[in-house]
């Protein structure tokens, strides 16, 4: 078995951990760092709407000696408004298409026969084609509508299947991620296509898709958790992370792998800028849904839970228990416990404890334990 499997399943069965309930803090003060810088960039710079928002034209030029730095300053300069400028194909078959935003028809015709001559070439091998605002209007507006409905129908089922807790929890997940995202769009200035509100949609499905996996794995360990002294709600909800923790990192790189690819090699290296439009806002996506479900989450349905007057009577018998000096998983009279075996240890950071012998009790007589 390799390290990483080896290390998944002593993970799951709670002899190793990482206490990210208790040092939930942290993280809490690390995301609404980064949550304040992601509004404060989206305030300040605003996001790059692309063309299909805004308006516009778009031109299609061959390929001349000129670069494309050179075209879209020349292009700037022709419309006063910023421009975009790409190279399609290569050899004799490249052409140059000019995307120049909140232009209309009587403006397109001057830019056209001032591009044809900044350029080199004939005026009528520069064609032009007018995008309205109103498309993008439709599709943003569209989207947002289903984003919406997509959100009203997830807390609905988390509350169903789950609880209303851990459907408030995924909603602020999904919250952290969506802002996030934006943020960074913010921030490096990309252009926002349609196919980034699509990118920016397909996350949601994958951050929920994570958190879920969390919550089921907690739903199943805190059956009858009233039953024992032994862990408190915020313990087990640790051990539910660090259980899946393996399996959330694995999906979680599998799926920025080809991710990356489109970004870095397809969009950076090899100079396809298009695909920027919808990795990038997947390549954030993907991993801040990793990372709320995991820091943001599961913590924040521990800290509701915790404030009800059973887990705190509870976290009381646990608490009180322990200071007595008996080790956590000393026998004791309580009933076992969800899926919790035998010898298993806490979810703590640390090695796991010694397990309690199993010949404890042996040449003692019957009866109650001391």
């Amino acid at each position: 078995m390799s390290k990483l499997g080896t290390l998944g399943a002593r993970l799951h069965r709670g002899e190793v951990g990482y206490d990210f309930v208790g040092n939930r803090k942290i993280w809490y003060g690390l995301s609404i760092l980064i949550t304040i810088m992601a509004i404060v960039g989206l305030a300040v710079r605003g996001l790059n709407m692309g063309i299909e928002f805004q308006g516009g034209a778009v031109f299609n030029t061959p390929t001349t000696s000129v670069s494309v730095s050179q075209a879209q300053e020349y292009a700037e300069k022709a419309s006063g408004h910023d421009a975009i400028v790409q190279k399609l194909g290569s050899g004799d078959k490249a052409t140059l298409r000019i995307q120049v935003a909140g232009i209309d028809t009587d403006q397109a015709d001057k830019v056209s026969a001032q591009l044809a001559k900044d350029l080199g070439v004939a005026e009528k091998d520069v064609t032009g084609e007018l995008v309205g605002p109103s498309w993008g209007e439709q599709i943003a507006n569209k989207a947002w509508q289903g984003l919406g409905i997509f959100l009203v129908l997830v807390v609905i089922y988390l509350a169903i299947a789950f609880e209303w807790r851990m459907a408030v929890a995924a909603f602020v997940a999904l919250i952290h991620d969506i802002t996030i995202t934006v943020g960074i769009y913010a921030l490096v200035g990309f252009e926002v296509t349609p196919g980034t509100v699509i990118g920016l949609l397909t996350i949601l499905g994958y951050s929920l898709y994570d958190t879920v996996v969390v919550f089921d794995s907690l739903k199943e360990q805190t059956k009858d958790i009233t039953k024992q002294t032994r862990w408190t709600y915020s313990d087990i909800a640790n051990r539910s992370i660090n259980s899946t923790l393996v399996r959330s990192i694995n999906t979680t790189v599998v799926a920025l792998l080809p991710v990356a690819g489109l970004l870095f090699i397809g969009g950076g290296f090899l100079g396809a800028g298009m695909l920027n439009d919808i990795s990038l806002s997947l390549f954030v996506g993907l991993a801040a849904g990793a990372y709320s479900s995991i820091f943001i989450a599961t913590p924040l349905v521990a800290d509701l839970k915790e404030r009800e007057p059973q887990m705190k009577a509870l976290k009381k018998r646990v608490l009180a228990k322990r200071a007595q000096g008996e080790a956590p998983d000393a026998p004791a009279t309580d009933e076992p416990f969800g899926d919790e075996l035998e010898d298993a240890g806490p979810a703590v950071v640390g090695p796991r404890n010694q397990p309690a012998s199993r010949n404890r009790g042996r040449g003692r007589p019957s009866g109650k334990r001391r």
